[in-house]
């Protein structure tokens, strides 16, 4: 056996010890400095808590709801914890929840996504799951800021180079200014939905389908438009109106009716050639758990201010892998929520589109650009954004509610 020489050991010793340092001063991150610090006692050794100190909520019009998480490191997390018309009832959930997490280690994101979750004793609900959702993006943020990496990078690395994302429009007109701004996607809603009633007449499948058919005309045959039913057709019309779209290939067929029926939704997936998509009102992944085992949409729409949060996001996706479904984010809400998709649209393998209203301009300092259909995977630390307090100081709170909707030939309660 040949003889170890200690001098040689011990100089490689001090080699490594000089590169783990050298590698962890030249990160931005305090996290990455303690871990690595020469004074620790391994690799692996004791690393400084970032606590929380101090949750602060605020509305910011036209409906969004913004959480900023300050900790005793400098370091602030942003989040949007919002459940649409009900921004009050999400503040006071995320209130709540101050006493569990003032003094916590911001760092141990699942255990406290589990803690607030489980303990709660009655689960789920969009305004738990909303709650969790907007601090789970804080969370992530001050991680990725304390690293000094995007959040991406903690899942897994990116797995492109750019997102791309669509745009909303309801006119051949809006479509057009759309793809001027650099779009290739779009998503648009059914004329006159509300007006369907329970069995729609021929008149209006007709009507409904010649609108889509000349948003598609707008967008050519090289764009995608999504068609949104939003839940509010009936299963007796959402079939004849799918059979009626076909010929013009919309991107995907979305709550063709109310996300709770899913045996109904699986039925028409069965019916059709096009991609069923849903998931703006399912909660966590149990609850994606039924639209996947009744194969019930291949395009799966979890909104990360609902639910449950980024890594509950990559949970869904990966369980969407499993069943070759795929991720399209949804989001009609503000910067923060765009830029949590974002970061979950980098690590992904089987991601789609993302939702857009905003690209961030009067809120971010540099709001996310559209080119060719896609905007670039950000390159910043935690969610790679930084609220311009300037922009938003004049947005500062709203009343925002839901609209009423009712059936114009008896009065009637419809959904929107």
């Amino acid at each position: 056996m040949t003889p170890i020489d200690d001098s040689s050991s011990n100089s490689r010793r001090k080699f490594f010890k000089k590169a783990f340092a050298s590698i962890a001063l030249s990160t931005t991150g305090i996290y990455s400095v303690k871990a690595f610090s020469s004074n620790s006692p391994s690799f692996a050794g004791e690393r400084e808590a970032i606590r929380i100190t101090r949750l602060e909520i605020f509305k910011v019009k036209p409906r969004f709801l913004f959480l900023k998480v300050h900790t005793d490191q400098g370091i602030v997390g942003l989040g949007e914890p919002i459940t649409e018309g009900r921004a009050d009832t999400c503040a006071a959930a995320i209130k709540e929840m101050e006493p569990y997490l003032i003094g916590k280690d911001a760092r141990s994101i699942i255990h406290h996504w589990q803690a607030l979750y489980r303990h709660s004793f009655y689960r789920g609900g969009p305004i738990l799951t909303s709650a969790l959702s907007g601090l789970d993006q804080a969370l992530w943020d001050i991680k990725g800021k304390a690293l000094g990496v995007p959040i991406y990078e903690l899942m897994g690395g990116p797995t492109r180079d750019r997102i791309r994302v669509y745009a909303h429009a309801r006119t051949a007109e809006s479509i057009k200014k759309a793809k001027e701004q650099g779009f290739t996607a779009f998503k648009t809603g059914v004329r006159n939905a509300t007006q369907s009633g329970v069995i729609a007449t021929q008149k209006f499948v007709e009507e409904a389908t010649a609108d889509f058919a000349e948003l598609k005309c707008a967008a050519g045959k090289d764009g995608d438009v999504g068609i949104d039913f939003h839940g509010a057709i009936s299963p007796q019309t959402a079939g004849l109106l799918i059979h009626a779209l076909e010929p013009y290939q919309p991107f995907f067929i979305e709550e063709p009716v109310n996300c709770q029926n899913v045996d109904i939704m699986a039925s028409l997936a069965r019916q059709t050639h096009l991609p069923i998509a849903t998931g703006e009102r399912v909660f966590t992944k149990w609850g994606f758990r039924e639209i996947l085992e009744k194969q019930a949409a291949s395009v799966l729409q979890p909104d990360l201010c609902h639910a449950g949060g980024i890594f509950e996001g990559r949970l869904i996706a990966g369980m969407a892998e499993a069943y070759y479904a795929t991720i399209a984010p949804h989001n009609p809400l503000g910067p923060i929520s765009l830029a949590s998709g974002l970061q979950l649209a980098a690590c992904i393998p089987n991601f789609l589109c993302q939702e857009q209203v905003t690209l961030g301009e009067g809120y971010i300092k540099t709001p996310f650009v559209v080119k060719n259909g896609h905007v670039e995977t950000p390159k910043g630390p935690g969610l790679g954004i930084e609220l311009d307090e300037d922009a938003i100081a004049d947005k500062l709170g709203h009343e925002w509610h839901n609209q009423e909707s009712y059936l114009n030939s008896d009065g009637s309660v419809v959904d929107w």
